[in-house]
């Protein structure tokens, strides 16, 4: 289904159905495309909201967890979203994390998945080859449990923004800017119902980090996807939503009277 993509001040972004809204926060890799299934499902039932993060587009010195998070920050004032249900993939959820750690007041709940602000292996033990269609390749499936999600399409997005000098030198900061932005001694901060979706076979952000998530920040759950890497929303778009369904519809029901 094609979307509209909307423009506001120097703001892009997708806004579809009503309701509390549903604000989606894609990886360093990311596209719209990987929020397909779950912009189809969850519009039905609240406002999905993606913004068109600029993770290529900001100057050098901005290029990292902190000047996204800014950015995502000025969005949701501009818009004036209320009761923000945030969820991250990915540098996503960090940008996330940080976000409900600076401004909690507009947020009602936070939903990381595969998220980096503790560990991640990011590109592993190097950088993107320039010009190496087959590198790429390889390391884009590695993301998922089944290689075969990494179609052409995804494939081709990615050797793209990697085949640009100035958007790899941007790439490399801000994977390093999301390296350095450890969050593990504020986590403790977030007031927020939290829920973590991992995949059980993310080889990029494992399983024992979603574990110190939980264990890190109080009112959180988490929920293992098996046969499933570092993308859940993409790999199993299914499962996924009717985790995070449930999620959503549990945090607005009454509170049981004693």
């Amino acid at each position: 289904m094609n979307y509209e993509i909307k423009q506001a001040d120097k703001f892009k972004f997708l806004e579809e159905g009503e309701g509390e809204p549903l604000v989606l926060l894609h990886g360093l890799f990311g596209a719209l495309s990987n929020f397909q299934d779950l912009i189809e499902y969850f519009r039905h039932h609240y406002k999905v909201v993606v913004p068109m993060l600029p993770l290529l587009d900001l100057d050098l010195l901005h290029t990292s967890v902190s000047g996204l998070q800014k950015f995502v920050h000025k969005f949701i004032e501009y818009r004036d979203y209320k009761d923000v249900h945030l969820l991250g993939n990915s540098l996503g959820g960090h940008v996330g994390i940080l976000h409900v750690l600076k401004h909690p007041e507009r947020i009602k709940s936070l939903i990381l998945t595969g998220s980096s602000g503790l560990f991640e292996n990011g590109m592993g033990d190097t950088y993107p080859k320039r010009g190496d269609y087959e590198y790429i390749k390889k390391k884009t499936e590695q993301t998922f449990y089944d290689p075969k999600v990494a179609t052409k399409e995804i494939v081709d997005e990615v050797f793209d923004t990697t085949n640009n000098r100035l958007k790899v030198i941007k790439i490399i900061a801000l994977a390093k800017s999301a390296i350095r932005n450890n969050l593990g001694e504020e986590l403790n901060q977030i007031k927020q119902p939290t829920l973590l979706i991992w995949g059980n076979n993310d080889t990029v952000t494992p399983p024992f980090v979603a574990r110190e998530f939980q264990r890190l920040i109080p009112n959180s759950e988490l929920h293992f996807i098996d046969k499933c890497g570092h993308a859940p929303m993409m790999e199993v778009p299914e499962e996924f939503n009717r985790i995070l369904h449930k999620f959503l519809t549990k945090l607005n029901e009454p509170a049981a009277v004693a």
